[in-house]
């Protein structure tokens, strides 16, 4: 099942293209399947109908769902909840305790889960998610990475050392402070299931991120940043949606400036992002309804099928360069602002870690490379070079 995810600064008509999108494919089709995983859900304000936490049919081959952000984060997350809440309420503050209980990037994550469940179906061919803005986009992509440190150091000799402890701490009444079997086992689900969304994410086969963008500086400048740490994490963009674009009408008049000043943003766009860019018009009136959104679809994509592959890239590769092996991230124009007091590189064991000022991520080499120091790192024409000595 292809899965395209779409993500992009707050109001930037994310959720609009995410189901023009949907009506296009379906329009080639595709039996669509549209995910909103933001927890200010409004599938349902731009298609003009109600849409909820079940799976609701909203035209022929197209079906949409608000995920329960709430209800997903409690299947998952309740054995641990419980035994932390229990644990953080010994200072006396419930809602300390409360607040301490969700980590950054777990409810988006999370969310995620119901990717797996609408492949599981059978039923469907495309899966348009409306992801949460960038922010919480960026911070899911690093949960797996936090979660994977603690499952890998920790995790068992906590294991082992509770069930040593346990005995004693049940005698002398303390035993809420050692997590039970449960518990433990209920963190492997957790570890289990982030794992298999991460490797949705990180199929570049059948995954695709697509950025929405409006032609303003603010925006341009924070989408060339998300581009780069996508691209950090090892997804891959296919496509920029640059959306609300002024129409040629609205070059004299009031509104000329605004032209003028939208024709250098949409020159930079096209130098940032060296991925198809697909350009939809500031309409008339706001696209509500599936006959709005059908007719957004041509205006956006024309004959092309939205759901297709429309660029086939790898942002993290490996390359042989005379008897040195070379890692490559791709950065885009993002790097140009990159400075050397952003970037930082180091190894242990098989894992590298880069850090790009204030993203970090540990990256898996191969064993052919594991263990080697570390010739150079240079940033070349938007591209981070990690060169290992032979």
């Amino acid at each position: 099942m292809r899965v395209l995810l779409h993500t992009g600064k707050g109001g930037v008509g994310k959720t609009s293209l995410s189901l023009a999108t949907a009506f296009g494919a379906a329009r080639h089709g595709h039996r669509v399947f549209v995910l909103s995983t933001d927890s200010a859900h409004n599938l349902g304000d731009v298609l003009g109908r109600p849409v909820g936490a079940k799976p609701v049919e909203v035209a022929e081959r197209v079906t949409a769902q608000e995920v329960d952000v709430l209800n997903e984060l409690d299947r998952s997350w309740s054995q641990i909840q419980d035994w932390l809440r229990e644990l953080l309420r010994q200072g006396g503050d419930d809602l300390v305790a409360e607040e301490l209980l969700v980590f950054p990037g777990m409810e988006e994550l999370v969310a995620l889960r119901a990717v797996r469940e609408v492949e599981a179906t059978g039923d469907y061919d495309v899966c348009v998610v409306d992801c949460a803005p960038t922010g919480s986009t960026l911070r899911m992509l690093r949960f797996p990475d936090v979660l994977r440190i603690f499952m890998e150091n920790f995790f068992d000799w906590k294991r082992r050392a509770a069930k040593l402890i346990r005995p004693v701490a049940t005698r002398v009444g303390a035993e809420i402070f050692v997590p039970s079997d449960e518990v433990f086992a209920a963190f492997e689900r957790l570890y289990d299931e982030v794992e298999e969304v991460r490797q949705i994410l990180m199929d570049t086969d059948r995954t695709s991120a697509r950025l929405v963008v409006n032609p303003a500086r603010v925006v341009v400048d924070e989408t060339r940043r998300s581009f780069a740490y996508l691209n950090l994490y090892g997804v891959a963009t296919d496509a920029v949606l640059i959306n609300r674009v002024l129409p040629p009408e609205a070059k004299v008049g009031y509104f000329a400036r605004w032209a003028e000043r939208e024709q250098l943003e949409l020159a930079e766009i096209e130098q940032s992002f060296p991925v198809p860019r697909f350009h939809a018009p500031l309409l008339r009136a706001e696209p509500i309804g599936a006959e709005a959104l059908g007719a957004l679809a041509v205006e956006v994509f024309g004959d092309r099928d939205p759901a297709q592959l429309f660029t086939r890239s790898r942002p993290i590769r490996l390359t042989k360069r005379g008897p040195r092996t070379i890692l490559e991230i791709e950065l885009g124009n993002a790097a140009t602002t990159t400075t050397p007091d952003d970037l930082e590189i180091s190894t242990r064991g098989d894992l590298l870690y880069v850090r790009v000022r204030d993203i970090q991520r540990r990256i898996c080499v191969p064993d052919s490379v594991a263990g080697r120091n570390i010739a150079s790192a240079q940033l070349h024409g938007g591209v981070l070079e990690v060169a290992f000595e032979a």
